[in-house]
């Protein structure tokens, strides 16, 4: 592969990577991954009309509760953030 093509991949590649954030990087923690998919997935079934309405259903609630509830998971959707070890 010549370093032109490198370049190219490696352009695209950041350029991905500062345009969706959820894509992650190398030093990137598994807290940090999940947190990002799990809100990717809240504002997902937010967004999607139909996909909220057969939660509310499923759920027996209404879909403004089960859209308020998904709102409020997204804060901190697994939990307080580990301990930082200290070197």
């Amino acid at each position: 592969m010549s370093s032109e093509l490198r370049y190219t991949a490696n352009t695209q590649l950041e350029h991905l990577h500062a345009r969706y954030t959820g894509t992650g990087h190398a030093d990137i923690t598994k807290y940090d991954w999940i947190t990002h998919q799990h809100r990717d997935t809240y504002a997902s079934i937010v967004g999607h009309a139909p996909l909220l309405s057969y939660l509310a259903l499923a759920d027996g609630e209404a879909t403004g509760r089960v859209k308020f509830e998904m709102t409020e998971k997204m804060l901190q959707p697994c939990g307080p953030p580990p301990k930082k070890e200290e070197d």
